[in-house]
This record gives C-alpha cells, structure tokens and sequence, in this order.
C-alpha cells in the first residue's frame, strides 16, 4: 500500500486537480494506494472540495479544527499511515504539497526506488528552466553555506525538499523512540532537513529520485517566507551541534 500523504491549508483552488492527477497517475502505475489529507484548518473552501472526491479515489481525511502547522500536519499524517498499516515493512508513505508545486507524476520514480530496495528515496530538485520566485532561488543558495556540516553531511544531495517516500517500518522505528514526543520541532524546509535526520539511522539505504518544481501552477501567494526559514536552518545547524556535544560528554 502506498499512502499519499497531503498536509493542506487554503488549498481550495488546487488541491482538486492534485488529486484528481493523483488518481491518473496511481492508476497508470498499477499501485494499491490510499490519499490521505490533512486539512489544517483551512478557511477557505479546501473541505467542500474534498468532499466532493471521497467517491472517486480511496481518500481519507483528517481535520484539525485549529491551525497546527506544517511540521504537526506531516507527523499526524505519517502517525495515521502507520495506524492504518499491516503491513510496515512493505507499505510507504510519501509526502506530497498541496499547492502543485510537486508534480504526482513523481511519485512512480519515488516508489519504483523503494521496490529496488531503498527505505527513503528523497526528491532531488533539478533545473527545468522554468521561473522560480526569486526568494527560493536566494534561500536555495544560502542555505548550504548556513547549514555547513549539516549539509555537507547529508545523506542525500538536497536535504531540504520534503517530497520523500518512507517505508513505514523506518517511521515506525523513529517514532518508536520519540514516543509521545513530537517528532519535529521546526517549519518549513528546516523540518524536512530534521525529519531526514530522524529517520536516516534507521534506513539500511537511501536514495535519490529527481523532480521538477511548478511555481507557475499554484493558485495562492506563497507562503515562502526566506528569513524565517533561513532562521530555522540555523536552529536545526545549533541542535545538531549540541547534540554532538552531549554525546561527547556522555
């Protein structure tokens, strides 16, 4: 079973036509597989939309009545594949945005990894010659040089992009160990640098698929916000050190 997992807030005006090519692109792959959305809260008309495709591809829902966050979507959302799973060690999880910027056509090479023997295949962000908003592009460029080691020391080339597949059982045993703990602490691309971090001890391999990014299709102003996020990846740079430190201590 793979489960698409949507974390979506204020997604109304894109996040029918993701599913729908959710559901051409999972049928031309041949794949069992379950939508699972995370509708955070979201004012605008994202649930009516929802609604209207329970009936057409296997989607299963989830509300939060206040807004928790990028980071609290992910993690309930990886947290319900696992509730759902019989089957952990063959089953996956992948995280897709809501607002179009990941193409689901993606998803056939993210899954096609793991059934060569990966536990995580990360998306790998190359150039396809269309715009990207010029505070990515700058945050993008930044980032490397603000993470030092931490990036340099990835296990994967772009540690920042959140579209990945999971086999539960690396899920299962990360979270495992975080127990009722939050899973992340951080927003944004600096949670999906902490969430990679998380999971690689457990992963016998990782690997890489590339993608393409479309900022031409989303249907709302960006959220992207380059200080906040930049602020985060030093956060995640500072915990990452101090941890070093205290099992040096240790």
């Amino acid at each position: 079973m793979i489960y698409v997992c949507i974390p979506a807030y204020n997604e109304g005006r894109t996040i029918g036509v993701l599913l729908w090519k959710v559901r051409k692109v999972m049928l031309e792959f041949g794949r069992e597989y379950e939508v699972l959305v995370l509708d955070d809260a979201s004012t605008d008309d994202t649930p009516e939309v929802l609604e209207r495709y329970r009936t057409v591809l296997p989607l299963r829902v989830l509300r939060e009545e206040r807004r928790v966050g990028y980071p609290r979507a992910v993690e309930c959302l990886l947290r319900e594949t696992l509730h759902r799973s019989s089957y952990p060690r063959r089953d996956a999880a992948v995280v897709l945005q809501g607002d179009f910027t990941e193409n689901p056509e993606h998803l056939v090479p993210l899954v096609k990894a793991l059934e060569g023997g990966a536990d995580v295949v990360a998306g790998s962000i190359v150039e396809n010659g269309r715009p990207v908003p010029r505070p990515v592009r700058v945050a993008r460029w930044m980032a490397p040089l603000l993470l030092g080691k931490a990036h340099a020391g990835a296990p994967v080339s772009d540690p920042l992009c959140g579209f990945r597949a999971y086999r539960l059982i690396v899920l299962k045993k990360a979270l495992r160990d975080v127990r009722d703990g939050p899973l992340l602490s951080n927003d944004g691309w600096a949670a999906n640098l902490e969430l990679l971090g998380i999971v690689a001890p457990y992963a016998r391999r990782i690997a890489e698929a590339p993608l393409n990014l479309r900022y031409d299709i989303r249907r709302r102003p960006s959220r992207f916000r380059p200080v906040r996020t930049l602020r985060g990846l030093l956060r995640v740079r500072r915990q990452k050190w101090e941890g070093l430190e205290r099992r040096k201590a240790d």
